[in-house]
């Protein structure tokens, strides 16, 4: 009993220092730590599905270099619904103004993620989904002919709650979705792709977000996994602030051109200032 009460008294007087310290050191008129140190939105980038975070390290690095604070939101891809509520609770936790990007199936979440959320001043999509009301990826992948997603599908892995994890065969990874990026990362790219269910591909889409926040887009003329015709359509749908068609670029057009992805970004981030 008395070492419990040494205890407790030790980190009673321990915290009256710290506060002490904290009172001293603090200059007069400190802000508080929620409110934002710039003007500068945060960027919140989503990935999408057969990829991780890492595939945003290149628009990242420029992002950085730029001045602006990034957060690559790990998307869990597993049902449209989860997923958007977990970025949404990442954009939530951002103090300040937040630009949301997504890329192919993060499309798809962040048109659901930032409904409701009033800190999100843009969206920018990137080679994405950007899904009306009832539509899903998979009815978006279809719409227009060109799409060769399906046929390198490698066979599904059943799971235990009924649904199947999605992979792409090793050696389809290139042409289907990096087509111009060196063979020696392809083949990283291939190894450490992440899974995403049916479900959640085949997840219909909320209230769309583009409908009441400034939209941008950005996609490769060559993509082989969404068909730069179904692109156009969502962006021109979406009444996008500007469109721009990488000539020759793949699905993964952050990847192969990060510093187009990244200036669009930070053009989006810069027309939405509030």
């Amino acid at each position: 009993m008395k070492f419990i009460t040494y205890l407790k008294q030790a980190a009673s007087t321990a915290l009256l220092a710290l506060s002490a310290i904290g009172m001293l050191t603090m200059p007069m008129g400190t802000a508080s730590a929620a409110t934002p140190e710039s003007t500068k939105a945060t960027i919140v980038l989503v990935h999408g599905a057969l990829a991780d975070s890492s595939s945003w390290d290149g628009v990242i690095s420029k992002l950085q270099a730029d001045g602006y604070t990034a957060i690559a939101a790990p998307d869990p891809l597993r049902s449209l619904a989860s997923d958007s509520d977990y970025v949404s609770d990442i954009v939530r936790n951002v103090h300040g103004p937040v630009v949301l990007v997504g890329h192919s199936y993060g499309g798809s979440i962040i048109t659901n993620a930032a409904t409701g959320a009033d800190n999100v001043n843009a969206l920018v999509y990137v080679a994405a989904y950007a899904p009306e009301a009832g539509e899903s990826a998979f009815d978006l992948t279809g719409k227009f002919p060109g799409s060769i997603l399906a046929e390198a599908l490698a066979p599904p892995v059943a799971l235990a709650d009924g649904a199947h994890d999605l992979y792409l065969q090793q050696d389809e990874f290139r042409p289907v979705f990096a087509a111009d990026v060196p063979e020696k990362q392809v083949k990283l790219l291939a190894a450490t792709q992440r899974p995403v269910t049916d479900v959640a591909l085949m997840g219909a889409s909320g209230a769309p977000a583009w409908k009441s926040i400034p939209s941008w887009f950005v996609y490769g003329s060559a993509d082989k996994v969404i068909p730069p015709a179904a692109h156009a359509f969502m962006a021109q749908r979406a009444g996008a602030k500007d469109t721009i068609v990488v000539k020759g670029a793949p699905h993964v057009v952050m990847i192969s051109n990060p510093s187009v992805v990244a200036d669009l970004i930070e053009k989006a981030a810069v027309a939405t200032v509030k």
